[in-house]
């Protein structure tokens, strides 16, 4: 039988309460023995026991007579106190501080000072001669007053206090940060985790709904929302899926139409603009396939594949060579990073005369360098040039530039093996664009 925990210990509110009733519980049990552990091995002053006791015994002096002062304080002095009769004038030069005190006694009395009733004459810290002592006053002329032995530091009053005020401070800080940990910290790491992992277009819930009440509330949200996301993207993927597709058929009559016009002039300008808006089509078809998102991955060769992919751009007459290993083995989607590359290569013969494409290893991670030797990209749009429809026709200096989307969909690819895309200076002149990609996926 599966033991049912009650609603509000399923909460962050109540699990802080239960963790500071907890907290009280363990200060007064530990509390108390370290209480008495520490009065049985130092010499603790009880000074409020010492106050009432002085308190009282002047009380009674000041009704007896000289003689029975005497009787009076010499039976007060058989427990070992060092009690004696003063005249008023003994505290002329009292002080509230000694050069001898230990700074540790200072800072007990003033974090932990003592009860305000019987207060002592001249208040709880009084030294003359830089001995402590309390006082209390008998008649108008005389003071009994008390030597205090300097044999230790602690109060007793103060350690009764202190003890359960250490205890449960230093319990509360252990039981929360645990509990910070536990409850709070962990479970949003892990959503964290699993935000910097979503995609959008996938539909399943990518925030685990489990913990405390808020924690599964905060992650059923956030699965809902990544679900309105992607029902939106999917929609527009779809609507645009189906004009680009459409236009199509009414390009490929204007084709037709414009292959009869018997003017050559005429004729080459319509099937020139009519063949690029095909190249944009297909473009954005391409942008709008999501097959690298569906791929699985697979172990694989990687350097097979950029060789495969370099000796096709060698045959349509490009000078594209590879370098690295002639084998490399990794866990990754074969034909989304053929795709990533071949749209690299793309970008690169377009501004430039050569590629070397290289791959090597640090260990950990592959790294792939696609390296031109066109015009490059200035800094200050490298991280634009990733987002879709970004163009910079007129600082790469091609007229037949597409729609922008080749970067883009080599940065969707590479985010979605975990990886990381950097456009760098190649010198003397160039682009190098830089994958690393993780050789094993947990």
């Amino acid at each position: 039988m599966r033991l049912r925990l009650p609603r509000w210990t399923t909460t962050i509110h109540g699990q802080i309460t239960a963790v500071i009733f907890a907290c009280l519980i363990i200060a007064f049990v530990i509390g108390s023995t370290l209480e008495r552990w520490v009065r049985n091995e130092y010499n603790a002053p009880d000074l409020e026991a010492m106050s009432a006791r002085i308190s009282a015994i002047a009380s009674v002096l000041a009704e007896a007579t000289a003689e029975e002062r005497k009787v009076v304080l010499g039976a007060a002095n058989r427990g070992g106190q060092a009690l004696s009769l003063r005249p008023l004038s003994y505290f002329d030069d009292v002080t509230t501080s000694s050069p001898d005190e230990p700074l540790v006694q200072v800072a007990i009395d003033r974090l932990l000072p003592p009860e305000d009733w019987p207060v002592p004459f001249g208040g709880w810290r009084t030294f003359v001669d830089g001995k402590r002592v309390l006082a209390a006053k008998v008649d108008a002329h005389t003071l009994v007053v008390m030597e205090l032995q300097p044999d230790s530091f602690l109060r007793n009053d103060a350690l009764r206090f202190g003890s359960n005020y250490l205890v449960a401070t230093v319990t509360l800080i252990i039981l929360f940060s645990v509990f910070a940990v536990w409850a709070i910290t962990r479970p949003l790491r892990r959503i964290a985790s699993s935000a910097m992992k979503a995609d959008i277009s996938v539909g399943s819930a990518p925030f685990e709904e489990r913990g405390s009440v808020e924690i599964v509330t905060l992650a059923r949200a956030l699965n809902a929302m990544q679900n309105r996301i992607s029902t939106m993207v999917e929609a527009r993927t779809r609507m645009l899926r189906g004009i680009s597709h459409d236009l199509r058929t009414p390009l490929t009559r204007l084709r037709l139409r414009a292959e009869r016009v018997k003017e050559q002039e005429v004729r080459e300008a319509l099937l020139s603009d009519i063949e690029r808006v095909d190249r944009l089509l297909k473009e954005s078809l391409g942008y709008l396939r999501d097959n690298h998102q569906q791929e699985a991955f697979q172990r694989a060769d990687l350097a097979s594949i950029l060789q495969t992919v370099c000796d096709d751009f060698a045959d349509m007459g490009h000078k594209v060579s590879y370098s690295g290993p002639a084998r490399m083995v990794a866990n990754f989607k074969p034909l989304a990073l053929t795709r990533a590359v071949t749209n690299l290569c793309e970008n690169g013969v377009k501004f430039a005369t050569k590629l070397d494409v290289e791959l090597r290893t640090d260990g950990r991670h592959a790294i792939i360098d696609v390296m031109d030797n066109g015009p490059g990209i200035p800094e200050e749009y490298r991280s634009r040039v990733l987002e879709p429809f970004f163009k910079m026709d007129a600082a790469r200096g091609n007229p037949d530039a597409g729609f922008g989307l080749g970067l883009s969909i080599v940065t969707e690819i590479i985010q979605g093996h975990g990886g990381k895309l950097e456009l760098l200076d190649r010198r003397p002149n160039g682009l190098t664009a830089t994958i690393t990609l993780a050789l094993s996926r947990a």
